[in-house]
């Protein structure tokens, strides 16, 4: 892509309005496009279009019609979420019209260096926790991208002196060429997202797509642990930074001593370090002090660390950060108590590491309630987990019959199945109340779907935001 004040006087379409394509759409009409915002969707269900037609700007609605792609097209930015098989964006491939994301768009007119922070899991705890170190490193952080703010919307505000931490999804770097952060971070790979990118080999691809511009002044910060990252190593021309709770790394974050070592798998008595490019070592906090609970929160821990000394933080100002953070919202949160019964909402879980995860963070005694859109996965690697630490199951969504049968070769007893289907609303209430009746007082009752939302809710937030609601009203 060029820079966008090249476009002056040119087309531009934007696919997909949401807050990303209507910032896109403002930033390119200020900048003297003709710019056209095209969104499937009718009016009733495109709050933003008013604002963008008092601005000047062409909304479409209701579909994709005829001529909207042609080859007067200069540059097409389309939303994350619409799939590149989608009639568009196919149309503007075979004319040769590059198709861009949001994110693209917001790198050009950024100021200040960029932190970059993608994988399958983890991304929004460990991008939170970065710009809570950063902030108490007093570097002036700005935290935007997937996790709810779009960066296009926000780089042309940003000062040079600043810095930008970017949570960053595969479908949003799918969509960038000159894309460059100066710290990158891939925290894991799991097999996810098969429906939008049609292989594994796309969907990496399409994670790797962060590393491709940088360069051996930047530092890629990696988990050493993934054997998909340590594959990626090799493809990476920027300075590599490890990560990992169970080996000591060559530069990097780690646990001393080693996760494992000495015939226990406790890492409450162990401590974390840094290991610098001159190979000294800093001591940075007990694993003991670390704000939130899990194993896989000790490795979103040591990422953030990682990631946050490579933008400039010294070892000392992590400390603090790492004791007071308690995580966000929908990402194991902490709902209520009610009955003596726990109430914890993990929405975000959306594939089954998430959700493997999330049932090792606690002891057992769970009533899980799993389910949502059916990519065709059987569940199997979810059995031991049910078997050791779950309950009773309550299932919902297009894959309750699925866990259903999953839960039933786990040898559960307790399940039930809600099939509503077309009230979200009144089937995540049905969920939150049946599983209450399954719960003892010491019990807890955890949302953690092991899928996408997209079956009855229009995201993991909204499914997550109804969840506490029902809980809330429980009597």
């Amino acid at each position: 892509m060029n820079q966008p004040d090249t476009y002056r006087g040119k087309s531009i379409v934007v696919l997909g309005m949401a807050k990303s394509g209507s910032e896109v759409a403002k930033r390119f009409h200020a900048l003297g496009a003709n710019v056209k915002v095209n969104d499937k969707k009718e009016r009733h269900l495109c709050p933003e279009a008013s604002e963008l037609e008092a601005l000047g700007i062409c909304v479409v609605l209701g579909g994709h019609p005829a001529g909207l792609i042609h080859d007067q097209v200069s540059l097409v930015v389309k939303n994350p979420g619409i799939p590149y098989t989608a009639e568009p964006v196919q149309q503007a491939l075979a004319l040769g019209i590059e198709v861009v994301t949001e994110i693209e768009v917001g790198y050009h007119l950024c100021q200040a260096p960029i932190i970059g922070i993608t994988g399958s899991n983890g991304k929004t705890t460990t991008t939170t926790w970065v710009g809570k170190m950063l902030e108490s490193a007093q570097l002036k952080p700005l935290v935007a991208g997937n996790i709810g703010t779009p960066f296009s919307g926000v780089a042309p505000t940003v000062a040079a002196d600043q810095t930008v931490v970017l949570e960053l999804s595969s479908f949003q770097l799918k969509g960038t060429t000159s894309f460059r952060p100066r710290v990158a971070a891939l925290l894991n790979v799991v097999e996810t997202h098969l429906d939008y990118h049609g292989s594994m080999d796309d969907y990496v691809d399409s994670k790797l797509k962060l590393f491709s511009n940088m360069t051996a002044d930047d530092i890629a910060v990696l988990n050493a642990e993934d054997a998909m990252c340590q594959l990626a190593a090799s493809r990476i021309q920027a300075r590599v930074w490890k990560f990992s709770s169970s080996n000591e790394v060559e530069v990097g974050t780690y646990v001393e001593p080693a996760y494992g070592a000495e015939g226990t798998t406790d890492l409450t008595s162990r401590q974390v370090m840094f290991r610098d490019e001159a190979g000294a070592t800093h001591r940075i906090v007990d694993v003991a002090d670390i704000g939130l609970a899990g194993r896989f929160n000790v490795d979103n821990a040591l990422a953030a660390c990682a990631i946050a000394l490579a933008a400039g933080a010294r070892p000392e100002q992590l400390v603090e950060p790492l004791r007071q953070f308690k995580g966000v919202e929908h990402r194991l949160e902490w709902v209520r108590e009610h009955n003596g019964v726990r109430y914890f909402n993990n929405s975000k879980a959306t594939n089954t590491i998430a959700t493997q995860m999330a049932l090792e963070a606690f002891p057992g005694s769970i009533i899980l309630i799993a389910g949502g859109l059916d990519r065709g996965l059987a569940f199997k690697e979810l059995i031991p987990y049910f078997s050791e630490r779950v309950k009773a199951i309550v299932t919902m969504g297009q894959t309750r019959n699925v866990l259903r049968s999953v839960a039933e070769q786990a040898g559960l007893k307790m399940i039930h199945v809600v099939d509503t289907v077309d009230d979200a609303a009144l089937a995540i209430q049905e969920a939150v109340q049946e599983a209450e009746k399954f719960a003892q007082p010491g019990d807890l009752i955890l949302l953690s779907p092991a899928c996408a939302s997209w079956d009855m809710f229009p995201s993991y937030e909204e499914r997550g935001r109804m969840f506490k609601e029902a809980v809330h009203t429980l009597k």
